[in-house]
């Protein structure tokens, strides 16, 4: 057994991260040692189906965990409904949004935005590590 299987398998045992976490985590690896492997296995582009927000972190001693897990299909139903929406709505909705620092245009979010959007998101990952705290955004 390798080094970095090992350490996966310890922070299971220790309840760092979940069964489903340490099977991603040893698939990785098995990829990334295994280059020919990896383009057998890879996911084909632009079929993610959920966008994924893990944070961990260690305030006085104590772990805390977020584990979000957002069907992508959620999101282009929730496109889909937008284009249902008064004007009016619309107008008011952006208008708290942009009083709450948030400038985005709802009228301007279409479908087709949408899915060029997911697109690019299946090819990202972002990942914060700090002494205290593990962010990691990708899709899956």
């Amino acid at each position: 057994m390798n080094e970095q299987r090992k350490d996966i398998l310890d922070m299971l045992a220790e309840g760092k991260i979940t069964a489903a976490e340490a099977e991603r985590l040893i698939a990785a690896l098995e990829r990334d040692q295994s280059p020919a492997a990896s383009s057998l296995d890879a996911r084909p582009k632009g079929k993610a189906k959920y966008l994924r927000l893990m944070v961990h972190t260690l305030e006085g001693g104590e772990p805390g965990r977020v584990d979000v897990r957002v069907p992508l299909q959620l999101l282009r139903a929730g496109v889909q409904l937008a284009a249902l929406i008064p004007p009016q709505a619309l107008d008011r909705a952006n208008a708290e949004l942009n009083k709450s620092g948030v400038p985005f245009d709802l009228t301007r979010l279409k479908p087709e935005h949408l899915e060029a959007l997911v697109e690019h998101l299946d090819e990202m990952t972002v990942e914060v590590d700090q002494p205290d705290t593990t962010v990691r955004v990708f899709c899956e």
